[in-house]
Order: structure tokens, then C-alpha cells, then sequence
């Protein structure tokens, strides 16, 4: 089955092509071509996105790349035997590009168009990775305003184990970014700065880190960097200081809480995925982590941790494999004659 992957949740279109009879070995063989378009460089000059300049970009960019992949694989759109696209969470216009796009296409073509959640892409996306894990695992989803714990069972089966009460560990990597006087986007650029720091010279919470539950909150770690940035002693050359600080602080939560749930489960695998699934630190606490205690820990690739169409064509992919294939493609075919988008979408709720 041949299915495209149309992704327009916020500031990246991303498409791609994802063939399951060649995935049946390794997911990634399945993965035929993807591409993605930035708009950091457009959003950069507004210190974050912009949900209007967000939409109209996608509009201008996800055919050419459509086409684009397209000629890569060698595919004509006659071949698709569906189409995947983001249908939520995310910013509504950009969402509705995306659902639109994809709707419109299936139509055309009398093909299923399939409603992915964006999450769910995320958590999937280390499926397409050289080193895949199996089933069941603990996921860590650290993705823009989510940071969440689920316990997965398999495509669709997912138990929440903990989430952020407030601030998640994307935002408290943006806004502290912000009030250290960095571009947009913030995680990244702290994250280097991060590397110019020394150790130990701003001490800074750890929210709810000794909690007997799985939950998160980052919003108090985000008070007390900016009252250390808005210290009357506080410099140019202090930043990657506090900067190292912040990311310790996020990364240790992080760690911790993950390996707390692999503790309450009894799982012995370990995903991490969403844009924070990047973060050296963090992959580096865990894989010591994972070599002290004696779990595996997953990733996606680098360039798949960021949104992208490669998640939504496999997650479409296996929803349609899956033993309610026939309802999945009925549904499919209804919503190519009509759409919605769910800006706010829990994932527990698939």
C-alpha cells in the first residue's frame, strides 16, 4: 500500500511517500522519499510563529514538494492508494491546509484520506529508525507544548502514565531561551549556548522531579531563570552559564521521570521522540542510564525529530494495515468528501 504523508500542524510542511510492502521487514525500507520546509527563517524575524504567515506559507509549499518527492520515487499520483494528514493538535489554519490539501487529492483520486494525530506520529517515528524497537514500550513525548509518559502496547494502544501540568519541557527550552535574549528557535540556540557554560553556577529547581507520580511541570523552573536573567549583576558573559543550567535542569526532570516509569511498568524499552528527543544531553543521560540499569532506549533519526511527513505516511500506513483496516478505509473515504482539523486532540483518546 502506497500511502502519502501531508504534515501542516505549525511551522513545517512536510510530505512523504511510504510503501508498506516494502516496509513489512523494517519500517524505514517502506520510507521511499520525504522532504521538509522550514519556516524558521520567516517566523525568526517575529521572535516565534506567526499562525497567519503559518498557513499561507504551507499553502505555497506543499505541492511543489508533493511533486517533488514524487519524482524522486519514481511514483505518479495515480499510484497512491492513500492519503495521510495531520488532523491534530496544531494551529488550526495550518492544520486545515494540510487536511484540505489531502482531501481535495483523495477525492480526485477515489482514494481513503486518513486523519493522523500528530502525536502519534511522533511516538511511531522511532519505527523508522536503523534500529527500531519492538512492542511494548515506555514512550517519552517531548514535542513542542507536550511532554507526556504512555505506556504502548501497540499501533493505537496507549496508556497515559503522566503529562505536563503546565509548561512543558519544549516551552520552558523556548521561553527561557527568550529571556536569555536568543533567536527563535529557542531550544536549539540554548542548547549550543549551553555548550560555552561552566557547571554549577546557577542552581535552579528540578519541578516535581521527587513526586511520587509521572507528571511534569516547568512553569516554576521558568520563574527562576528570569529572575536570575533579571538579576542586577547579571551579564552577556553569565548566559551560557544559566543556559547550561536550564538545560540540566530540563534534561534531569526528564531523565528521571522516564526512568521512573520504566521502574513502575517493568518495561525494559525506552522511546523517546518530539523535537526535545534532539537534545544531546538528553541522549546522552539516558544512554548512561541505559547502560548502568540495563534497558534499551530508542530514538528517531535527527532529521525525523522534528515534524515531518515520514511519521504521518507510516502511522496512515499502519492504521490501514491494522485489523480494523475496512472501518479505517470506510472512514477514509467519507472524509475525503468532508474534513475537520482538532486543534486540541488528546492522544489518549485514540
Amino acid at each position: 500500500m502506497l500511502v502519502l504523508g501531508i504534515e501542516t500542524s505549525c511551522d513545517e510542511s512536510g510530505v512523504a511517500l511510504y510503501d508498506s510492502a516494502r516496509g513489512r521487514d523494517t519500517p524505514l525500507s517502506g520510507l521511499l522519499a520525504h522532504a521538509i520546509h522550514s519556516q524558521v527563517a520567516m517566523h525568526n524575524e517575529y521572535g516565534g510563529v506567526v499562525p497567519e504567515l503559518a498557513s499561507r506559507d504551507h499553502i505555497r509549499r506543499v505541492l511543489p514538494l508533493v511533486q517533488k518527492i514524487a519524482a524522486q520515487a519514481g511514483v505518479g499520483m495515480k499510484d497512491l492508494d492513500a492519503i495521510a494528514y495531520t488532523q491534530g493538535p496544531g494551529l488550526s489554519g495550518a492544520l486545515l491546509v494540510g487536511a484540505s490539501i489531502a482531501t481535495a487529492l483523495a477525492y480526485g483520486l477515489g482514494i481513503p484520506a486518513v486523519p493522523v494525530h500528530h502525536l502519534e506520529g511522533h511516538l511511531l517515528s522511532p519505527l523508522l529508525s536503523k534500529d527500531p524497537p519492538d512492542f511494548p514500550f515506555v514512550a517519552l513525548l517531548v514535542s513542542g507544548g507536550h511532554t507526556q509518559l504512555m505506556q504502548v502496547a501497540a499501533v493505537g494502544d496507549y496508556i497515559l502514565l503522566g503529562e505536563t501540568l503546565d509548561d512543558a519541557a519544549g516551552e520552558a527550552f523556548d521561553k527561557s531561551a527568550k529571556m536569555l535574549g536568543l533567536p527563535y528557535p529557542g531550544g536549539p540556540a540554548l542548547s549550543r549556548l549551553a555548550q560555552e557554560g561552566k557547571p554549577g553556577r546557577f542552581r535552579l529547581p528540578r519541578p516535581m522531579q521527587k513526586s511520587r507520580d509521572l507528571d511534569f511541570s516547568f512553569s516554576g523552573l521558568k520563574t527562576a531563570v528570569m529572575l536570575a536573567a533579571r538579576a542586577a549583576d547579571f551579564g552577556d558573559a553569565d548566559r551560557p552559564d544559566l543556559a547550561r543550567a536550564v538545560e540540566e535542569a530540563i534534561v534531569d526532570v526528564l531523565a528521571s521521570k522516564s526512568l521512573a516509569a520504566l521502574e513502575r511498568t517493568g518495561m525494559a524499552r525506552l522511546v523517546v521522540a518530539g523535537g526535545v528527543g534532539a537534545n544531546r544531553l538528553l541522549r546522552t543521560t539516558l544512554d548512561a542510564a541505559a547502560a548502568r540499569r540495563g534497558f534499551r532506549v530508542y530514538y528517531p533519526e535527527m532529521e525525523l525529530c522534528t515534524d515531518n511527513g515520514a511519521m504521518i505516511a507510516l502511522v496512515g500506513a499502519l492504521r490501514l494495515g491494522a485489523s480494523a483496516a475496512a472501518d479505517a478505509a470506510d472512514t477514509g473515504t467519507r472524509a475525503s468528501r468532508g474534513f475537520t482539523v482538532k486543534p486540541r486532540w488528546d492522544l489518549a483518546s485514540l
